[in-house]
């Protein structure tokens, strides 16, 4: 019996609740003196005014161990979890620790952590995949083994209509930003292998941004008939429907996912913003 804990920065789909293997463990938001709960109860309209209407910058804090040391009990005996960047949060480091913590006093069970090296869509694509080969018959050593490679794979693309949030908290310098604001320049950025964020390239405007996007997409992928690529949007189903068709036109996959953010990833990617992950 296995169990998939996943950050809430990663979406869990209708589908991937249903099928009673997998949990989230909730990062927080604080936005002046609100202390919002990344969890179900999370609305993703009123979450969005509020950061509207704040003068000040939103900022996020990672699960603690001890809620971790609670995602690994229970009966599985074997427990996968996945975390958003090392790089861009402590949830990481904290599910590191609570597995220190919960094998010294349990050693009934594995538990492994995979680093994202990304975030959001890019986590619920790793946590499918950890299910999938599961479902396979192969061994925990396997399974590690056969995720680790497919994150080695994995790319992330995202293009936001604003970069303030990102700015604010250090992920950007602020003449990137100052830039992008002045001459409505969208980047196209990403995550290097490393889990940093890292910019691919840019346009005039989200339209132009958006065919940017698709276009390094395209050319960057490999074997793109037996992969799945998923879609993250905050807030713009619309928008994220025309990047799907965009990219059906240009390659052939396996299955094209659309989710809407959680409240991590709705922190970061703001109203409008678009994360693609293959």
């Amino acid at each position: 019996m296995y169990k998939i804990v996943v950050d809430s920065c990663g979406e869990l789909t209708p589908a991937m609740k249903e099928r009673g293997v997998y949990e989230s463990v909730p990062l927080s938001i604080l936005i002046d003196e609100t202390t919002v709960i990344d969890d179900d109860t999370f609305d993703q309209v009123e979450f969005l005014k509020m950061v509207s209407a704040s003068p000040n910058c939103p900022k996020s804090s990672c699960p603690s161990p001890e809620q971790y040391v609670e995602s690994y009990k229970g009966e599985a005996d074997r427990v996968y979890v996945v975390t958003l960047s090392a790089e861009l949060s402590g949830s990481h480091n904290s599910a590191v620790l609570a597995k220190d913590l919960y094998m010294e006093e349990y050693a009934d069970k594995k538990i492994h952590v995979f680093d994202s090296f990304s975030a959001s869509i890019a986590e619920t694509l790793i946590g499918m995949k950890i299910a999938e080969l599961e479902s396979a018959g192969l061994s925990f050593e396997e399974v590690v083994q056969g995720v680790d490679a497919y994150i080695a794979d994995q790319n992330t693309y995202f293009v936001l209509d604003s970069l303030e949030t990102l700015r604010k908290n250090g992920r950007l310098t602020g003449l990137k930003a100052l830039l992008v604001t002045a001459l409505n320049i969208k980047p196209v950025m990403g995550a290097t292998k490393k889990g940093v964020i890292c910019q691919h390239g840019q346009a005039r405007g989200i339209k132009k941004a958006l065919v940017k996007m698709v276009e390094q997409v395209a050319n960057e992928i490999k074997d793109s008939e037996n992969k799945i690529l998923g879609i993250a949007h905050c807030n713009c189903r619309e928008r994220a429907e025309e990047v799907k068709k965009m990219l059906e036109e240009k390659i052939k996959l396996k299955e094209i996912l659309i989710t809407e953010t959680r409240g991590i990833s709705t922190l970061y990617a703001s109203d409008g913003g678009i994360i693609v992950n293959v």
